[in-house]
């Protein structure tokens, strides 16, 4: 490799993260719309849409259980055999799995087979995710320059919004179908489209080459033989905080974007247009959002800006909820708006904060555990939740905009705790001899 190439390898590394992770979002997303607005209906017709609707969640859920799997095979893999070829092989296993949901047969003709069939796709989505958030993310910071880390790992980060920017635009295209061609053939294209996605994105990834920091501990022969073993049995404690630092980030998001998809469709009697519209106007702020508060982060500190936003959007809730139930579009975008616009900021900076929490050798699994052991939890029972809030609590959406504090709480903690824990190694580092 020559100078030239080597110097342009940060910006190359920063631009596949987020191509890559913008494809691997798009798919997860498209299947989260899908779960919200259709999947109930077809293939899991039952006499209560409630109760359709809580198994077609039910099975979002499923991905979010099967991501902790992505997270232990491709950690191990990443770091033992390098991030790159981790990352090539999840990009190709969630391809594969959109597709294939794509061209599933629904209840009506292929039986009990068609909802086996979509919770399998949906577990392969799971693995290949899992595997591939961690990789993203230490592709472009361990390729980042001094004091560039936050923002270029940000860039990993911002793949989640144009993902879900992307998802917003193909479904409300389709959604300007009939009903009938919508539910028989117009819900496929979006998950279709994601053969031409995963052409680009593979092409672009090709041409970026491993991390030095990785390619270092090759050399030296230092690579960890098990290490998810070694993370859990030397930093459980750094992983169950770094995942605490996750949980609004993660469940908010398929709170506003998942849960408040239904919660105002189905409990509002909102049309789905009107809200596709608004979700993907929010989307747009935080693809804004995100790159400002990873710059803020790397000017003010990354730990002082988390802390702030994380404070924040406890309260957020409240006024979010307020304005959603006026049922005026602008008023749903400032409310939903304002909550974004927190997690967006806690979403785009924790990336770098998590990963400086962990040693080279064990960081690719460390990473991905605490992220996706959260997101099995906080991303995949958070749309379930709120669906029984709701239904337990009608007329009412307090016991909603309490439950999303609660998260907040969880993660405005875990982010002080972990702050104090690596300034309190970094101390002990710097005067051991």
């Amino acid at each position: 490799m020559t100078s030239t190439q080597f110097a342009r390898q940060p910006a190359r590394a920063a631009a596949a993260a987020f191509i890559g992770t913008m494809i691997e979002w798009y798919d997860f997303y498209i299947y989260a719309t899908a779960s919200a607005l259709i999947f109930g209906k077809l293939f899991f017709p039952m006499s209560s849409p409630f109760v359709s609707t809580m198994a077609s969640l039910g099975t979002f859920a499923a991905g979010f259980f099967a991501r902790p799997i992505g997270g232990v095979v491709f950690g191990h893999w990443g770091d033992r055999v390098g991030r790159k070829k981790a990352l090539m092989v999840t990009l190709v296993m969630m391809g594969v799995a959109t597709v294939g949901i794509g061209l599933l047969p629904g209840y009506a003709s292929a039986g009990v087979v068609a909802p086996v069939l979509l919770i399998a796709l949906r577990l392969f989505q799971g693995i290949a995710v899992g595997g591939e958030w961690g990789g993203a993310v230490l592709m472009a910071s361990e390729h980042a320059p001094a004091g560039r880390r936050t923002f270029l790992a940000s860039f990993a980060q911002l793949g989640s919004p144009a993902g879900l920017i992307l998802s917003l635009l193909f479904f409300r295209a389709v959604s300007n179908l009939s009903e009938a061609d919508f539910l028989s053939w117009g819900w496929r294209l979006p998950f279709l489209s994601s053969a031409v996605l995963l052409a680009v994105g593979f092409y672009i990834r090709v041409g970026v080459a491993e991390s030095p920091e990785f390619a270092r501990l090759v050399e030296n022969e230092r690579t960890a033989k098990l290490p998810a073993v070694e993370v859990m049995r030397t930093a459980w404690r750094t992983v169950a905080l770094c995942m605490g630092v996750c949980t609004v980030a993660i469940g908010g998001i398929y709170f506003t974007n998942t849960f408040m998809l239904s919660y105002t469709t189905q409990t509002l009697g909102l049309d789905r247009k009107l809200i596709l519209d608004c979700l993907f106007i929010v989307a747009l702020l935080q693809l804004c959002v995100q790159p400002l508060a990873a710059s803020l982060a790397e000017k003010f500190g990354t730990a002082r800006l988390l802390k702030g936003a994380a404070f924040a959007s406890v309260f957020a809730p409240y006024p979010m909820f307020m304005l959603v139930q006026t049922g005026r579009a602008p008023l749903i975008v400032a409310g939903i708006g304002i909550t974004l616009t927190f997690m967006a900021a806690i979403y785009s900076a924790m990336a770098g904060f998590l990963s400086n929490a962990f040693e080279t050798r064990v960081r690719y699994s460390g990473i991905s555990l605490s992220y996706q052991l959260c997101g099995a939890i906080a991303g995949g029972l958070t749309p379930l939740v709120g669906t029984l809030l709701a239904h337990r609590f009608p007329g009412t959406w307090l016991p909603l905009a309490l439950f999303y504090s609660l998260l907040s709480s969880i993660t405005l903690l875990s982010i002080a705790r972990l702050d104090a824990s690596t300034r309190s190694r970094a101390a002990i580092g710097a005067v051991t001899p």
